[in-house]
C-alpha cells in the first residue's frame, strides 16, 4: 500500500496510507480525503485537551474517556472514523488513544499487547493474586477486542464471563462492588502512563 507524509500545523509530518475508498465525510455530507480528515482532527483536538499529559489523564479513566469520545463524535470524529484512521496510520493493533496521540503529538503508536504487557508488570506489584488474575483476563480482552472492553459498562459482563456467570464468586474473590469499580477503573492509568525515559 502506498504511503504519504502529511505535514500538520505543528510542523511535524505524519505518515498515512493511501486508500482508494473514503471513509471520511464533511459535516455537509461531502467526502474528504484521509489527509483532510487528519488536518481537521488536528485542528479540533486542542479544544479537548491542552497537552499530552491531559490526554493521558482523560483517556486513563473510563468516564472521562467516554466523554472525550462523545465530544469528538459530536464534532464529526466518531468511533468509526477513528477506527478508519487507525488503518490509515497502520495502527490497527493499537488503541484509539494512539490515534489521537499520533495526530496531536506525532507519538509513535504502540500495540495494545505491548501496552498491556507494560501495565501487567505494574499490576503484579500493586494488586493481590486474585485481582491480578482478573485484571490479566481484562487485559487479554483489551488486546483482542480493543479499548471498548475498558468501559465501565463492561465490568459486569467481564465478571460474568470470567466467573462463569457467578457474580457471587467474583465478589468473594475480588470484593464488594465499590472495590471492584475502583480496581477496574484504577488499574487503567497504568495502560496509558508515559514511559520513564532511562
Amino acid at each position: 500500500m502506498k504511503k504519504a507524509r502529511v505535514k500538520l500545523a505543528d510542523g511535524k509530518a505524519r505518515t498515512i496510507q493511501h486508500m482508494m475508498a473514503t471513509s471520511f465525510w464533511h459535516p455537509d455530507g461531502t467526502p474528504m480525503s484521509a489527509q483532510q480528515f487528519m488536518e481537521a482532527l488536528f485542528g479540533e483536538l486542542p479544544e479537548f485537551f491542552k497537552d499530552e499529559e491531559e490526554l493521558r489523564a482523560l483517556w486513563s479513566a473510563p468516564d472521562t474517556r467516554r466523554k472525550l469520545l462523545e465530544g469528538l463524535a459530536e464534532k464529526g470524529f466518531g468511533k468509526d472514523q477513528l477506527i478508519a484512521m487507525q488503518k490509515i496510520i497502520d495502527a490497527q493493533k493499537s488503541d484509539l488513544f494512539d490515534v489521537l496521540a499520533y495526530v496531536a503529538y506525532a507519538l509513535a503508536p504502540i500495540t495494545r499487547e505491548e501496552r498491556a504487557g507494560r501495565a501487567a508488570a505494574i499490576i503484579s506489584t500493586l494488586f493481590n493474586s486474585k485481582q491480578q488474575v482478573f485484571l490479566d483476563f481484562v487485559l487479554s480482552q483489551y488486546i483482542n477486542i480493543g479499548v471498548e472492553e475498558l468501559d465501565q459498562a463492561k465490568l459486569t459482563p467481564l465478571l460474568r464471563l470470567k466467573y462463569n456467570d457467578s457474580i457471587n464468586d467474583a465478589v468473594a474473590d475480588l470484593g464488594l462492588a465499590e472495590d471492584l469499580n475502583k480496581m477496574f477503573s484504577g488499574f487503567q492509568r497504568y495502560l496509558y502512563q508515559e514511559l520513564a525515559v532511562a
